[in-house]
């Protein structure tokens, strides 16, 4: 027997019976417990299904389809600076996702070579820059305030990544020469990437699309039709351009057709499509076969602590329309009240922390706006908390170190305080 092992058993056992031994009974934290698992479960059936598996297979696409000399044109160290920030901001914002869902793409770009500058912009942009959330903003909170979102969110993200470039310059050498001397392998023509690519985001973008108004509201009312449309031209594109049996694809489209008809549910067709689709890729070979390894390689390393991380922020702040966490909404209130550099300050150290979905900032900040909370705190969340939050921080410490990801985060935090002072003087 091995007793350096079942040493380490015996311990974890141990540890797991004093934890519920001594569980606290308080209602305070029984409350913020319940928040916890709540959240957990809100996340898991508003984000999943339709952003964080989609935005697996996209990172997993990234890395297998998208040739490593493509990102380093567009956004490695001897890319046009103009051009690969304004790439990295322009693309986080078409996606529109919240500050979990853009790990896996940002973990893609950073590990394919992008440099670190650009893979910082992307990684605010992505959260931060989401056109429906600023209008939405100016609508609710006021013009002022969804302008100077809009604005700041830009300046934002393109100082973020331009200051990670220049701290971690030495260290950015080094990591990007390295990968400069891998293989180099068979080039694809670029039209089948680009349009596999772009498949693949439009996918994520219909099934994610949300309500709004005008034009809005009309792609919202067809957007499972355009779903759809758009996995049928992936699934062309798999045999077409990559040799996946028609008969395994034809199966899922079956499939789901059949789930389509049967249930009417969009959850469990698209979760059957998913789960198709993975199977297919598992028995296929080549490039197929490699896709579907990469997307599962970066869910398994992001998943497990993306997931604690939410825990752990329902458990300290609770959840966005629920009870509070162990931290008191009547404290936050009263840290955000008139436009000090403190209320700036403590406005974006809660955002950095706070788990917002997609949208759910507003209503949020409406609410503290009429407890007392000036216009210059209210900027400064709306700039820290969809870009970062507790569950980003620990993945992203994952994916760059513990250095990097503090230098990012408090160069978040810095930004959205400095920006709510301004703002707050000037309105």
């Amino acid at each position: 027997m091995n007793w350096r092992r079942e040493t380490i058993y015996i311990l974890a056992a141990m540890g797991i019976f004093l934890v519920f031994y001594h569980f606290p009974s308080s209602p305070t934290f029984q409350r913020a417990l319940q928040q916890a698992v709540l959240l957990l479960q809100d996340y898991a059936r508003a984000h999943v299904i339709f952003c964080l598996i989609p935005a697996f297979f996209i990172a997993g696409a990234i890395e297998v389809f998208v040739s490593d000399q493509s990102v380093m044109r567009y956004l490695g160290p001897t890319a046009n600076k103009t051009v690969a920030y304004g790439v990295a901001s322009v693309a986080g914002a078409i996606l529109a996702v919240c500050s979990c869902t853009i790990l896996p793409l940002f973990a893609g770009i950073y590990t394919m070579g992008a440099g670190l500058g650009p893979a910082s912009t992307f990684l605010y942009s992505g959260p931060a820059i989401n056109v429906l959330a600023i209008i939405l903003s100016a609508k609710i909170l006021g013009i002022e305030i969804g302008t100077a979102r809009a604005i700041a969110a830009i300046l934002a993200g393109i100082t973020i990544g331009v200051l990670m470039a220049y701290f971690f310059r030495k260290e950015e050498k080094k990591r990007l020469g390295q990968m400069a001397v891998q293989p180099v392998e068979e080039p694809v023509p670029a039209y089948q990437t680009i349009l596999f690519m772009a498949t693949l985001i439009l996918i994520l973008l219909s099934a994610t699309w949300s309500p709004g108004i005008g034009i809005w509201q009309t792609i919202f009312q067809i957007k499972w039709y355009l779903t759809s449309l758009f996995g049928l031209l992936l699934g062309i594109q798999l045999v077409v351009f990559y040799q996946v049996h028609p008969g395994r694809i034809g199966a899922v489209i079956a499939l789901t057709a059949l789930a389509v008809l049967l249930t009417h549910s969009a959850e469990l067709s698209f979760s059957l499509a998913t789960a198709g689709l993975a199977v297919v890729l598992f028995f296929s070979g080549g490039r197929a076969r490699a896709w579907f390894e990469s997307s599962y390689i970066l869910a398994k390393k992001i998943m497990p602590i993306l997931f604690l991380g939410v825990f752990f922020a329902g458990l300290l702040l609770g959840r966005p329309g629920g009870d509070e966490g162990l931290i008191s909404s009547s404290y936050i209130a009263g840290f955000v009240g008139g436009n000090s550099l403190a209320a700036n300050l403590w406005a974006s150290v809660i955002g950095a922390f706070m788990y917002f979905a997609t949208l759910t900032e507003v209503p949020i900040l409406q609410g503290l706006m009429n407890a007392g909370m000036g216009k210059g705190p209210a900027l400064a969340l709306l700039l820290a908390g969809p870009a970062v939050s507790l569950p980003n921080m620990l993945v992203v410490r994952s994916i760059m170190g513990t250095k990097k990801t503090a230098v990012f985060v408090l160069l978040v935090i810095m930004f959205a305080t400095v920006a709510g002072l301004i703002f707050g003087a000037i309105t």
